[in-house]
C-alpha cells in the first residue's frame, strides 16, 4: 500500500471533462494549495504540509499525468501544457469551496504555480515557486557543458515517441537517476516513499515526456506572448533556489523580479528536494509569505 500523508483525506475531484486529480486534503482555515515536482508526487509535501494543516486548509493533489491523478492522452497541443494543468489546479481549488486561494510549487509544480498566477491572478493570492526558473527564461540560461545537469530536458523535449521508448526500456534507472543527483540528504526521501515515486513514474512515461515536451513548446509561446505583453505576477511571490544560478552564470533574484515585482527571494542550503530535506524553512518561509 503506497504511503499517504497522515491525517489527510484522499479523494478524487474532476477538473475537466476528461480528468480527475487525485488529491489529499487536510486542515482548516485559509487554503494553500501545494503542487509537487518531478519525478515526485504529493508526498513530496508531507512534512510541509502537516504542519501548515494545524492553521490552513492544505490541498496536495498529484498533477495531472502523475501520481494516482488521470493521464489523457497527449493531443500533441496544449494537453499537458501549463496553462491547462494551471486549469486543473484552479478548477480544483473551486470544487473544494475556494475561489481564491495561496499557492505553492516545486520544480515542474511550480512552473504550474507560476502559469496559475499570470492566468488567475483573481484566484491566487499569494505565490511560491521553489528551487525552478520560468519556462522561458530557463532555456535563455542553459547553455554550455555547466548546463549539462538539464540533459533530460533536451531528451524528453525530442518529438513522440523516442524519448517515451528510452526512459520506458530502463524506467527505474532513469527517475532513480535524478532522486540520487538532485538530492544532498538522501535520507529525506525514505525507502517507502522512494519506491512510491518509482512506482508512479513507471506507469506515467508519457505523460511525464508530454509534461516536458510541452515545456519546449506551447509553454514558451505562452511565457513569450506575457512578455511581450509587460505582464507580471501581482501578488506576493516567494522564490526559493538552491544557488545553482552561479554555475549558470545568472542572477536567479533578476530573472524572477522581472516578472515578479514584490518578490522575496532566498537561497536555501539543501539538495533539490527542498520540502523534503529542509521542511522548517520550506515552511516558515510560506508562512512569512501568506502575512505579507
Amino acid at each position: 500500500m503506497a504511503p499517504t500523508i497522515p491525517g489527510f483525506d484522499y479523494r478524487r475531484v474532476q477538473v475537466a471533462d476528461d480528468v480527475a486529480l487525485s488529491v489529499a486534503v487536510g486542515g482548516s482555515g485559509p487554503p494553500i494549495v501545494l503542487l509537487h515536482g518531478f519525478p515526485q508526487t504529493h508526498l513530496m509535501w508531507r512534512h510541509v504540509a502537516a504542519d501548515l494543516a494545524a492553521d490552513h486548509t492544505v490541498i496536495c493533489p498529484d498533477l495531472r499525468g502523475y501520481g494516482a491523478s488521470d493521464k489523457p492522452v497527449d493531443d500533441g497541443g496544449g494537453t499537458y501544457g501549463k496553462r491547462t494543468m494551471a486549469a486543473d489546479v484552479v478548477a480544483l481549488a473551486r470544487a473544494l469551496g475556494h475561489e481564491r486561494f495561496a499557492l505553492a510549487g516545486h520544480d515542474r509544480g511550480a512552473l504550474v504555480a507560476f502559469r496559475a498566477g499570470l492566468d488567475h491572478p483573481a484566484a491566487v493570492t499569494h505565490l511560491a515557486c521553489l528551487d525552478v526558473l520560468p519556462t522561458l527564461d530557463m532555456w535563455d540560461v542553459m547553455h554550455g557543458t555547466s548546463a549539462a545537469v538539464g540533459f533530460h530536458l533536451y531528451l524528453m523535449a525530442q518529438p513522440p515517441d523516442l524519448p517515451e521508448r528510452m526512459i520506458a526500456a530502463a524506467p527505474d534507472v532513469f527517475f532513480a537517476h535524478f532522486l540520487d543527483i538532485w538530492a544532498q540528504n538522501p535520507e529525506a526521501v525514505p525507502a517507502e516513499v522512494r519506491a512510491a515515486y518509482l512506482d508512479a513514474c513507471r506507469d506515467a512515461v508519457p505523460s511525464i515526456v508530454a509534461d516536458y515536451r510541452a515545456s519546449a513548446t506551447v509553454d514558451v509561446d505562452h511565457d513569450r506572448a506575457d512578455r511581450a505583453a509587460g505582464n507580471q505576477l501581482r501578488m506576493p511571490v516567494t522564490v526559493l533556489q538552491q544557488d545553482w544560478g552561479a554555475a549558470l552564470g545568472y542572477d536567479a533574484a533578476a530573472v524572477w523580479r522581472a516578472w515578479a515585482p514584490d518578490l522575496t527571494h532566498a537561497t536555501v542550503t539543501c539538495g533539490h528536494f527542498m520540502a523534503e530535506e529542509a521542511p522548517e524553512t520550506v515552511t516558515a518561509r510560506l508562512r512569512d509569505l501568506m502575512t505579507r
